[in-house]
C-alpha cells in the first residue's frame, strides 16, 4: 500500500527545512484552525526544589502548535502517566528534569520529590506541553501528544532522590499509585569512579528493546543518544518525500522508560530527528519532547547542543545536521556559532585548574566510518576533526551508520597509533579514538569487508571507502584505520576511573553486544595534572 506524503510541491523537495515548514504551516493551519480551534494550556512551570523549603518558578505553558484541538475533559484518576525520562540540567551535580507523557491535557500536572519512598511531601509543579500533528503531514490522523516537564535545581550532589508524577486526580503519593515512584541520582560533587553508557539509533523494536535492557544492567550513572532516536520519520533525507508518523513517539518512550526513568537520557539529534511541520529547525517537536541543558550557543536553534560534567569527565553534544554534506536539510544552520561554541568550551574544559580530565564528544554523523549506506562525513572532518586533534578529545561518538566499528587512533587523517583490542591510547600525544555506536535497534548495515571482533580478528588489507563532500559528492578513499567491526546489535559501555595527582586517570571503552559478549575493549589515558 502507498504511504502518504507530505503535501508538498515537488519543487520544494530539497529546500531547507525552513522553507518546508514556512509551507506546511501555509497549507494546514488554516484548516485545522476552523475545525479544531486555538488551545491554551494553562499549565505550570517547574521550579526548585530546596530541602527543607518550598520555592517554584511560575510561568503560563501554551501549546507548541497553536492550532491543536482542545481537549475534552477526562477523570485524572483514569490517566496514567507514561515515557518518563531524565536529562541532567546544566549542573549535573544540582539540576534535573524529570519529563514524562501523558495521552490527554490533564489538569496540574506536578512532580513529587524527598529522601525516600514514603517522604514525597514536597509537591512541585510542572509545566504541559502539547504537539499538534495534523492529518496530512504525517501518516495517521490527527494526532495530538501532551508532554510534561519538572525543572528542579538546588539538588545535593551525588544524592539519590525518590519521586512520582502525577496530576489533578492522580497522586503518586496515594497507595493507590505506590507503583509508580521511581528514583534518581545527581553527579558527584567530586571525581569518583562511574560508568556511563551510549549508543545511536535506536527506533521501536525488540532489538532496541534487548539494548535497553542490557544497559540497565550495566549501571549506568547516564546514557548517551547519538541521534536518529525514534524513527518517527524512517526516510531521514530531510525532503518533502519524507513519511512521518508522530505515534512512534509514543511507542519509543513508553519503551525507553524502563531505563530513562532513572538514568539521564541525553540526546544530540540525527537527521530522522528533523520534522518540519513543527518548526523552521525541525525541533520543535523535540523541544516539547526533551528537556536538555540549556547552555548551548542557542538553546532554541539548536537544543541539542549543550555540555556537561560528570565527576571528572565533561560531556559534549552536538548538533551534526548543522555541518552534513550528505543531508543538508539543515547545513550551515547556526552559522558557524555552533563551531565557535564547541571551540570555547574545550578551552574551558581544557584549562588549569577546570579539574577535567577527559572530554567526550558525542553527535549523529560520522567522522570516521566504513559502513556502505553513509561512510564518513565530510563536514564533520572539516569543521570538527581539527578541534578534536588540537584539544586532543579523548573519546567521539557517532551514531548514522547502524554498525560497531573503532578506529586505530588517528590524527590529520593518519594512524598514528594501531590500537589493538585491549590496547591504550594516550590522546595527548597519539591522537583521537572514534566509536561509531549505531547499531541500537534499526536495521543493520553491511562493511565492504568482512568483520572483525574479539575473538573473531581477521587482518584485512587497505580497502576503499569514501567521504561525502561539499555538494553531496563522494570522495573514494583508501582505509587503513578501521581496527574493529562488527554487524550486530550493540552499545557502548565506558568506565570512568580518576586518579590523584601525578598519577594516570583511565576510560575503559567495551563494545558490547546484544547477547552481552564484549566485541571491544580499550584504554583511554590521561595523566592527572591538576
Amino acid at each position: 500500500m502507498d504511504i502518504p506524503r507530505m503535501g508538498v510541491p515537488a519543487e520544494l523537495a530539497d529546500r531547507p527545512l525552513a522553507e518546508q515548514h514556512e509551507y506546511l504551516r501555509s497549507r494546514f493551519s488554516r484548516r485545522t484552525m476552523i475545525r479544531g480551534g486555538a488551545v491554551t494550556l494553562g499549565a505550570v512551570a517547574g521550579g526548585v526544589f530546596v530541602p527543607g523549603a518550598a520555592s517554584a518558578s511560575q510561568r503560563t505553558a501554551t501549546a507548541t502548535t497553536a492550532s491543536a484541538p482542545a481537549a475534552e475533559a477526562v477523570d485524572g484518576a483514569l490517566v496514567a502517566p507514561f515515557g518518563r525520562h531524565l536529562s541532567y540540567g546544566d549542573d549535573a551535580r544540582t539540576e534535573m528534569t524529570v519529563s514524562w507523557q501523558v495521552p490527554v491535557a490533564v489538569k496540574d500536572p506536578f512532580i513529587r520529590v524527598g529522601a525516600g519512598a514514603g517522604e514525597l511531601s514536597r509537591k512541585i509543579p510542572a509545566e504541559l506541553k502539547a504537539l499538534y500533528t495534523p492529518a496530512g503531514v504525517g501518516t495517521s490522523a490527527d494526532h495530538t501528544q501532551y508532554y510534561v516537564h519538572a525543572r528542579l535545581t538546588r539538588l545535593k550532589p551525588g544524592k539519590t532522590y525518590y519521586y512520582g508524577v502525577g496530576h489533578r486526580g492522580f497522586d503518586p503519593a496515594s497507595p493507590r499509585f505506590a507503583g509508580t515512584i521511581g528514583t534518581f541520582t545527581t553527579a558527584p560533587a567530586r571525581a569518583e569512579r562511574f560508568t556511563f553508557t551510549a549508543f545511536g539509533d535506536q527506533g521501536v523494536s525488540y532489538h532496541a528493546l534487548a539494548n535497553d535492557s542490557l544497559i540497565l544492567a550495566q549501571g549506568p550513572a547516564f546514557h548517551l543518544h547519538a541521534g536518529d532516536i525514534a524513527y518517527a520519520d524512517p526516510s531521514g533525507q530531510g525532503k518533502t518525500t519524507d513519511t512521518f508518523d508522530a505515534r512512534t513517539w509514543d511507542q519509543f518512550l513508553a519503551q525507553t522508560e524502563t531505563v530513562a526513568k532513572s538514568v539521564p537520557w541525553m540526546v544530540s539529534y540525527g537527521n530522522h530527528d528533523m520534522e518540519a511541520w513543527y518548526s523552521p529547525n525541525g525541533y520543535g517537536s523535540q523541544e516539547a519532547r526533551f528537556a536538555p541543558p540549556g547552555n548551548g550557543p542557542d538553546p532554541k536553534e539548536l537544543p541539542g547542543v549543550y555540555s556537561f560534567v560528570h565527576g571528572n569527565t565533561a560531556v559534549i553534544s552536538l548538533d551534526a545536521n548543522d555541518v552534513s554534506y550528505e543531508i543538508p536539510a539543515n547545513l550551515g544552520i547556526s552559522g558557524g556559532t555552533q563551531t565557535a561554541w564547541f571551540e570555547r568550551q574545550l578551552k574551558k574544559f581544557r584549562a588549569a585548574g577546570s579539574g577535567i580530565d577527559f572530554v567526550v564528544v558525542f553527535f549523529h554523523h560520522c567522522a570516521y566510518c566504513t559502513a556502505t549506506a553513509h561512510a564518513s562525513e565530510g563536514g564533520v572532518r572539516k569543521e570538527w576533526v581539527p578541534l578534536f586533534e588540537k584539544y586532543t578529545v579523548d573519546l567521539v561518538i557517532n551514531g548514522h551508520n547502524h554498525v560497531y566499528e573503532r578506529t586505530d587512533v588517528l590524527k590529520g587523517d593518519k594512524v598514528t597509533k594501531e590500537l589493538p583490542i585491549g590496547g591504550t591510547a594516550y590522546p595527548e600525544t597519539d591522537g583521537v579514538v572514534y566509536v561509531t555506536a549505531g547499531a541500537a535497534g534499526k536495521g543493520l548495515y553491511e562493511f565492504p569487508v568482512e568483520d572483525t571482533y574479539e575473538g573473531h580478528e581477521k587482518k584485512v588489507d587497505p580497502f576503499a571507502s569514501y567521504v561525502t563532500q561539499d555538494g553531496g559528492g563522494k570522495k573514494a578513499v583508501t582505509v587503513d584505520w578501521s581496527r574493529v567491526r562488527y554487524t550486530n546489535y550493540s552499545f557502548l559501555r565506558v568506565d570512568v576511573e580518576p586518579a590523584p595527582v601525578g598519577r594516570t586517570a583511565k576510560l575503559t571503552v567495551r563494545g558490547l553486544a546484544e547477547t552481552g559478549a564484549e566485541v571491544d575493549r580499550f584504554v583511554v589515558a590521561r595523566k592527572v595534572r591538576h
